[in-house]
């Protein structure tokens, strides 16, 4: 399976308790779980949520540490790898926030609250392409998403896949060869006439 390490934005809207969870481990059907190095595939990965679900999340167990409008979870999804949680204050408006970083990593946190309120201050709303894929690939349920496997050419096995609705027949294919038809048509009605930001 690839691996991604740039900061990302990985679903739109506010996410519920149900939805976070969900986000936590949204790559739980990957071959080969927990047998190599998956610091780098969730490292970067960031939605928002609502006060309720943040204020959940640091009553759990005492956290890693606080700083400001930050802190971290004890438990680590890898090695050095962990959720970190934010209040952040963007556009005069109190926001909440999950994301992974690397703690080997000093300053992952502080560059991904950058990164987050950089990205949450864009004077218009719209969507990168990747921002599109990543949504479908998030708000997707298991069964309708998976990876790629021996059906696939050596070169795509272990890429993300998504069933296909088309035609009257169903087809699987690899997330990132979806059209921008079939990436609409799997957004939700909102999202779907957003702009497309050619960068981030």
């Amino acid at each position: 399976m690839p691996l991604q390490s740039s900061i990302r934005k990985i679903y739109f809207g506010v996410a519920d308790r149900r939805q976070m969870f969900r986000l936590f481990d949204r790559h739980a059907q990957r071959p080969d779980r927990w047998q190599n190095d998956d610091s780098a595939l969730f490292a970067g990965e960031w939605f928002e949520i609502a006060r309720a679900e943040h204020d959940y999340m640091l009553d759990i167990l005492p956290p890693l540490w606080m700083r400001g409008e930050m802190f971290a979870m004890r438990e680590f999804l890898t090695d050095s790898v962990t959720s970190v949680f934010y209040t952040l204050r963007i556009d005069g408006k109190t926001r909440y926030f999950h994301a992974y970083c690397d703690l080997a990593q000093p300053r992952s946190p502080v560059e991904m609250r950058d990164a987050i309120v950089e990205r949450e201050s864009w004077p218009v709303k719209a969507m990168t392409h990747h921002e599109r894929l990543e949504h479908v690939w998030s708000a997707t349920h298991d069964e309708y998403r998976d990876y790629a496997g021996d059906r696939f050419l050596a070169q795509y096995r272990g890429k993300r896949t998504i069933l296909v609705y088309g035609l009257g027949r169903t087809e699987l294919k690899l997330l990132d060869d979806l059209t921008e038809e079939e990436i609409a048509a799997k957004l939700p009605v909102h999202l779907r006439h957003l702009p497309i930001k050619t960068a981030a």
